[in-house]
């Protein structure tokens, strides 16, 4: 989330592209995210101190959850 509580991963990108299809991961105080230019987001990790359905009410984009999903070790 933004300072104004708004959603940093969105559906699609308002911003001028610079560099199309470069990332990879994303990495948030809540959640990794593995990136495929194809078939979307899927969910990796995310923080022991969040859940699934918070990080889903807290992104904008659609991801899905991988298998082997589980809160990361501190």
């Amino acid at each position: 989330m933004d300072k104004y509580g708004k959603s940093k991963i969105k559906k699609k990108c308002d911003l001028p592209i610079t560099g199309a299809k470069c990332v990879h991961t994303i990495v948030t105080d809540l959640a990794v995210f593995d990136v495929d230019h194809e078939k979307g987001l899927t969910l990796r990790k995310y923080n022991p101190e969040s859940s699934v359905e918070e990080i889903r009410g807290k992104t904008d984009a659609d991801f899905r959850v991988a298998g082997n999903c589980e809160a990361w070790k501190i």
